[in-house]
């Protein structure tokens, strides 16, 4: 064989390798706490945007997704599970999923979404540069916005309700939170705890006569059995306001917030810096700032009460069922 001949070959085997290289999928493990709405779109809005960032599914990126059922300790085994698969990327979508996961990924780049409070879950120490091979999207609430609507909506109500998971960091920092902003307000807020979703339809009974309303936040625990809720207030006339948009089209009243599909494409996007080769760690971690009002009318008329003209006419959505 000529040296021109070896050379032709080599650079035919150099090729080829590239090319072999180049079709090898990047893989990125997704796991969330629960399966619910909102949290589902989430895991939407990732593969979308990826999708539109040129990440086509099967061929330059494959998916492992699996929901914890609102196991923290299933939770945890995912974790380990997909930390012994070195995936490229592991996208934790909800504060459980994301602490499991930080605990077990220490060399594997590390993506949360739908994270509160991400200092408060002692997932980071500083939201500007998190360092490690972690950073996210946090979905902190706007609870001085979503006070104004539900007052806005019954005027006339002094105590708040609220259903919340006491097991779940999340939940707790954002009781706490609208507990401060109440007080602030001269009202009350009456918590009832459910620590998994069969508890929930029962602590939403225990707020009967002792709310005059019942605001949700994105606890995932509640947020997975929202229409046990519903039906409550349904029952006693006692109206249901949620902190996410996809909660109004389960039966609540209004909600004034962003679209978790908004937070899976930001969340997305930053995957997609990742898997270009950013330091996960150098990424500030950012919140969500597109809100939108969302009302429900004939969830309200069930719930005893009537949506203004005006609260109707505002709304980005109007959902009719």
């Amino acid at each position: 064989m000529t040296s021109s001949t070896l050379k032709i070959a080599f650079s035919a085997f150099l090729f080829l390798l590239a090319c072999a290289v180049q079709a090898d999928p990047k893989v990125v493990a997704v796991t969330q706490i629960v399966e619910h709405p909102a949290l589902d779109a989430v895991y939407q809005g990732v593969k979308d945007q990826l999708k539109e960032e040129g990440y086509e599914e099967g061929s330059d990126v494959t998916y492992m997704h699996e929901s914890a059922q609102a196991n923290t300790a299933t939770a945890s085994q995912i974790a380990r599970k997909f930390v012994g698969e070195q995936p490229d990327v592991i996208v934790a979508i909800a504060t459980p999923s994301a602490q499991t996961v930080a605990a077990a990924a220490r060399n594997i780049p590390v993506v949360f979404s739908a994270v509160t409070d991400p200092v408060g879950a002692r997932l980071v120490s500083n939201m500007e540069k998190p360092g490690k091979n972690i950073t996210g999207i946090t979905d902190m609430l706007p609870l001085d916005e979503h006070l104004d609507m539900v007052l806005r909506v019954t005027p006339d109500a002094k105590r708040i309700g609220t259903v919340y998971n006491p097991g779940e960091a999340n939940a707790v920092a954002l009781v706490n939170q609208l507990e401060e902003r109440l007080q602030a307000r001269g009202l009350t807020l009456v918590k009832a705890a459910a620590t998994k979703t069969s508890e929930v339809l029962g602590a939403a009974r225990s707020l009967v006569g002792k709310a005059d309303a019942i605001y949700l936040t994105t606890d995932n625990t509640v947020i997975s059995a929202a229409e046990a809720v519903i039906s409550v207030g349904e029952r006693a006339d006692i109206p249901v306001f949620a902190a996410d948009t996809a909660t109004v089209s389960r039966g609540a009243v209004a909600a004034i917030g962003f679209d978790y599909y908004d937070v899976g494409r930001q969340t997305g996007k930053v995957v997609s810096r990742i898997l270009s080769g950013e330091n996960p760690g150098e990424i500030p971690i950012t919140g969500v700032e597109a809100l939108s009002l969302h009302v429900n009318p004939a969830a309200a008329e069930r719930m005893g009460i009537q949506l203004s003209p005006a609260i109707i006419e505002e709304a980005e959505e109007v959902v009719e069922n």
